[in-house]
């Protein structure tokens, strides 16, 4: 289990942070974002500067402008208020791979996760968000690869424990990837221990070979 503070090497998009801080994202993203910016202190000051500048926005904005921006401003706060890095408020939970705002859908306890199998030792547990997209917890023993696929939309995966790598890098604990529909990759765990991730997705992902698209409809990825 990862314990120290991870060396992150791979951040969120500034677009998708941005949206993040605007609170334009569906709530799978905004998980999945949250829980990067709580274990990345580069992130979360970005984030934060984004913050200051739409503050700053409205403040310069004409009267009537900014009554009709104001009620979007506490809209938006709300929204960023639940799914914003629980560490910045409280202590983290002791021994647990799983960060605050991930800690609130899924609890701390890797034991207590309802995995489901997936294939070849691999799990997923789907976690309950809105429906524009779709999160999950993945378990992917060592040595074991994703089949080759494409993507139909935007990826976001956040590393949590182990790492894999693919035809874009290596990620380890607290990278976030970004794929879209022109990454074609075959992730592979790492040796050493299983890679843990959170994935989130906005539409089905496009295997290259038969069995993973027969296989597909069961295991709604």
């Amino acid at each position: 289990m990862t314990t120290m503070k991870p060396d992150i090497k791979h951040h969120v998009p500034d677009d998708l942070l941005m949206a993040y801080s605007a609170g334009a994202l569906p709530e799978a993203y905004s998980l999945a974002i949250a829980t990067h910016l709580s274990l990345c202190d580069t992130c979360r000051a970005a984030a934060e500067s984004y913050d200051a500048v739409g503050g700053a926005v409205l403040e310069d904005a004409p009267e009537g402008a900014a009554t009709m921006s104001m009620d979007s401003l506490a809209q938006t706060l709300a929204r960023l208020k639940a799914s914003e890095p629980r560490e910045a408020v409280r202590p983290a939970r002791p021994r647990s791979i799983f960060p605050g705002p991930l800690a609130d859908y899924v609890g701390t306890s890797l034991d207590d996760i309802r995995w489901r199998p997936i294939g070849m030792g691999a799990k997923q547990m789907v976690i309950r968000t809105s429906p524009t997209a779709s999160a999950r917890l993945l378990y992917i023993p060592s040595g074991v690869g994703v089949p080759d696929h494409t993507h139909g939309g935007k990826e976001l995966t956040v590393i949590l424990d182990g790492a894999y790598s693919d035809e874009t890098g290596r990620y380890g604990p607290g990278d976030i990837a970004y794929g879209d529909d022109e990454l074609h990759h075959a992730p592979i765990a790492e040796d050493g221990g299983p890679c843990i991730c959170l994935a989130v997705t906005d539409a089905p992902l496009r295997f290259k070979t038969i069995i993973p698209r027969l296989l597909q409809p069961f295991l709604g990825i």
